[in-house]
């Protein structure tokens, strides 16, 4: 009986891979140090690169047991993917965990509303493998991978500056649509996923030529070749997904989706001066809003909601008006004469250049002068290097215009009150920056604004 508990032990320390030397010369403090804390990490008990071995039996048996509204069987074809996918090709399927979580609940929620299968998601993985910017050879683009044309049936409009395709929520839309219009057709999911790969045309072919069959697999030889691999690779993903540990698949860096609001500015815009005007990360700007090229909103997407981090919503709505209004400014003017556009400092300089003279006549008072020519009494006095407010008949001013006068000098004091002439690209979140203390509340009330439009030349009493 001893010598049987003794071999016990023996075998018990060999299985820990434990040296009994090691274990017998260690006293009771060594012995604790070594034992893992109680609060320590403890590394699962697996390799990152190690990949399970299974059988075709094993595979048919969790097929079997899957709770999934879109019924498949097992067979050769779908097994040779699995095993694509979860040996061979790896790298496709990790990169497909660390993105799903981005999509998968939209999708769920997408096809609930439809009244669809759920399993149906597992086709844009195929599709696209979960990129919403992504491009076939042929002109396909996003998650669903719609050809304009097809797009544009769903409503997804397509331009140099702006591509539906590429936003997430319309085209998974569009895409339940189509294949729910596609199971109508012909009655079956595996057959709907088929026509969505090749178009009902070749589909409806290829039951012809089966002579009036309405499966999948009793058109499969009559189908393309791409379409004969498309559907058991949906199939494939299916499983996969839903059996990650059993070959080793863990998400090793997951992506998230930002939380988002959308809000609609309803005028064309850049996410550079948004994401400026509101310290948003342009990066969230952009990946928030992939349908958005070159990182602008035209005019003829003025009505398109954009979708903003939530933690940031709060302080776009309180700030709405002002940040149109900014939005809507720019820093350069228009000279309609050279149809060109020069920067505000050139233009400037050029009217104070080309400044005209006035003569002094009987009568005549800064007032009047700087009246007619729409400009201030300061101005003309700074031009002109005047001390004081007398003038003598005869005596030549230099004038410059009302624009130069704006542009030249932007604070004067009349009667007390700070003013300021507003800039070309101006606004009043702009003028409000540009003195400490000032709101924009503030300039409107001390203007009587009602609103928040400003136009340049326009004098605002600031203080």
């Amino acid at each position: 009986m001893k010598i049987t508990l003794f071999r016990t032990v023996i075998l018990a320390f060999i299985t820990c891979l434990i040296p009994l030397s090691k274990v017998f010369s260690q006293d009771s403090d060594e012995m604790v140090a070594a034992a893992p804390l109680l609060d320590e990490e403890v590394l699962p008990n697996y390799h990152y690169e190690y990949i399970p071995d299974f059988t075709y039996d094993q595979i048919d048996r969790r097929v079997k047991a899957m709770d999934h509204e879109m019924e498949f069987e097992l067979n050769d074809r779908i097994f040779s993917f699995i095993q694509y996918f979860t040996v061979r090709n790896r790298d496709y399927t990790k990169m497909v965990l660390a993105r799903k979580e981005l999509f998968f609940p939209m999708f769920d929620e997408t096809m609930a509303k439809h009244e669809m299968p759920l399993e149906i998601k597992y086709l844009s993985i195929i599709e696209s493998g979960l990129d919403p910017q992504i491009r076939s050879r042929v002109g396909a683009m996003g998650l669903w991978q719609f050809m304009p044309a097809t797009g544009g049936m769903y409503g997804m409009k397509v331009n140099s500056e702006v591509d539906d395709r590429m936003d997430p929520e319309l085209s998974t839309d569009a895409a339940a649509k189509y294949l729910k219009s596609l199971y109508r057709m012909f009655g079956d999911w595996e057959v709907a996923m088929a026509a969505y790969n090749c178009g009902p045309g070749n589909v409806r072919k290829a039951i012809r030529r089966s002579g009036g069959k309405k499966t999948f697999w009793g058109i499969y030889n009559y189908l393309p070749s791409e379409t004969r691999s498309y559907v058991p690779q949906v199939q494939a993903m299916i499983y996969i997904l839903n059996h990650l540990e059993e070959h080793n698949f863990y998400p090793e860096d997951p992506t998230y989706v930002v939380e988002y609001e959308k809000i609609r500015f309803d005028r064309a815009l850049s996410l550079d001066k948004l994401s400026e005007l509101t310290n948003l990360c342009l990066a969230d700007l952009k990946s928030l809003n992939p349908a958005i090229k070159n990182k602008t909103l035209p005019e003829s997407n003025r009505s398109m909601a954009l979708r903003i981090p939530k933690s940031k919503t709060p302080y776009i709505k309180q700030n709405l008006a002002w940040l149109n209004d900014s939005l809507n400014n720019a820093p350069t003017i228009l000279l309609a004469s050279t149809l060109h556009v020069q920067s505000v400092e050139t233009l400037a300089q050029e009217i104070k250049q080309n400044g005209t003279t006035y003569n002094v006549r009987s009568g005549d008072v800064l007032g009047s002068i700087a009246q007619r020519h729409g400009v201030s009494v300061t101005q003309i006095k700074s031009w002109n290097n005047l001390s004081s407010n007398l003038i003598r008949v005869g005596q030549t001013l230099k004038i410059n215009s009302g624009i130069a006068g704006n542009i030249a000098s932007t604070k004067i004091n009349t009667l007390g009150q700070t003013t300021y002439t507003v800039q070309p690209g101006d606004s009043l979140w702009i003028i409000s920056r540009k003195h400490e203390g000032l709101t924009v509340d503030q300039i409107k009330r001390l203007n009587n604004l009602n609103s928040n439009n400003i136009k340049p030349g326009q004098k605002l009493i600031i203080g």
